[in-house]
């Protein structure tokens, strides 16, 4: 990791998704706060991160113009125009007023989708592929260790200034981080598929690149299964905070800074746990602290739900550094981004469906038995990648080259490393 850190375009890149991160997780946890505050409904708190996941779905689009644009202006200019979209947040001054609140979420959602894509893709282009494994764990490190510091200041902030100084605050990050982008001196050339493919970018193909590759089709089915049990975490977790411990709902900003430091620990051991053990055994570990998370938040006391938190961040990483490593060395450079998108609505279809189900359903359901269901969920998804064939030596990217269908542009391996 050292290595990593000590090329300045990755220190940059890094310290802009920091930034960027610093202020939107801040912001997120503060609107859901906000909005509890507003309706006293744990539903209509839940339905903010709803909002941001619907607008995650209009990624396709997003991922096809990643792929024909180059990653470094493109983040520049999305940076610029994130930071404008979260200003009507601004306005909100009463329960009347949440719908401007769902509102910003959705495009939010949308802008993030596109920005998470370039994101991957530009990773990609600058990290070595041996080096990935190492630079997912110490990016995951360092965002997911932000929720110690993140939910506290959102909530910190919320209650003593209101929303208003937190909106201004994550419009002016998105500024810095687009800045530190532009100081990247990293040659990018533009994507060969921009270069080579008629109009109209074909949307469809990073999806029929996940179901004709098998490793990434069996990580794609078992990340599904996880992610319906974490939408359904953005209510209950309302509901453990409200009725399992009760405290306020500015609470639930200490359990997010408990799974911060369940994330700091799991990141660090995740670069070398996936060199060890594999991008499969890792994510596997990952869904199992999850399991026991959800179990454990659903006994009514701190003793145990503190611990489940510490367990559920741990799992972030785990998951994340896990799949996204097995992604960019198994995607062509030219399919980056359109693949990452494609994985964004597999995830984000069902994620969607779970948050607005778990808001519907947490009003009828105990929260307890919707633990239980998200942990047997978690186990399921353990079970099924633990059973598959993701263990295998990995295909190197030249290999999949060789799988990509005719007529969707020759895929280049990333550009090479410099210093």
């Amino acid at each position: 990791m050292r290595a990593l850190l000590a090329r300045r375009d990755v220190r940059l890149l890094v310290l802009a998704r920091l930034i960027d991160m610093a202020g939107s997780n801040a912001l997120w946890i503060a609107l859901g706060i906000r909005v509890k505050e507003l309706t006293g409904s744990s539903s209509a708190a839940g339905l903010t991160f709803f909002a941001f996941i619907l607008g995650t779905l209009g990624a396709p689009l997003g991922g096809a113009l990643v792929d024909r644009l180059r990653r470094r202006p493109l983040l520049i200019v999305l940076n610029l125009v994130s930071g404008v979209l979260v200003l009507p947040l601004l306005l909100v001054r009463n329960r009347h007023d949440v719908w401007i609140c769902y509102l910003v979420m959705t495009v939010y959602g949308l802008a993030s989708g596109v920005t998470s894509s370039a994101m991957t893709a530009f990773t990609q282009t600058l990290i070595p592929p041996e080096r990935l494994g190492d630079a997912n764990g110490l990016l995951q490190t360092l965002l997911q260790g932000l929720r110690l510091i993140a939910p506290l200041l959102g909530a910190g902030v919320l209650s003593a200034f209101g929303l208003g100084l937190l909106v201004v605050g994550d419009a002016a990050t998105f500024a810095l981080a687009a800045l530190l982008i532009a100081l990247i001196r990293q040659r990018e050339d533009l994507p060969q598929s921009a270069q080579q493919e008629e109009s109209g970018a074909q949307i469809a193909a990073g999806f029929r690149y996940i179901m004709r590759t098998p490793a990434l089709r069996q990580f794609t089915v078992a990340v599904v299964l996880a992610v319906v049990a974490f939408g359904f975490c953005e209510s209950v977790l309302f509901a453990v905070v409200d009725a399992g411990l009760h405290r306020p709902p500015a609470f639930l900003g200490v359990l997010g800074s408990l799974q911060g430091a369940g994330a700091i620990a799991a990141g660090v051991a995740a670069a070398v746990f996936m060199r060890r053990a594999g991008e499969g055994r890792t994510v596997v570990f990952g869904l199992a602290c999850a399991a026991a998370g959800f179990l454990l938040s659903a006994a009514p006391s701190l003793l145990a739900v503190a611990p489940g938190a510490v367990l559920i961040g741990a799992s972030l990483p785990l998951i994340v550094a896990g799949v996204m490593t097995l992604f960019q060395r198994r995607t062509p450079a030219s399919l980056m981004g359109r693949t990452d998108a494609a994985l964004n609505v597999l995830i984000g279809v069902p994620q969607t469906a779970a948050i607005a189900g778990g808001a519907a359903l947490i009003a009828l359901v105990d929260y307890r038995v919707m633990l239980a269901v998200m942990g047997a969920l978690m186990v399921a998804s353990a079970l099924y990648l633990a059973t598959r064939t993701t263990h295998q030596p990995l295909e190197t990217v030249a290999t999949a080259r060789l799988a990509q269908e005719p007529g969707e542009g020759t895929p280049t391996t990333p550009p090479p490393h410099r210093r």
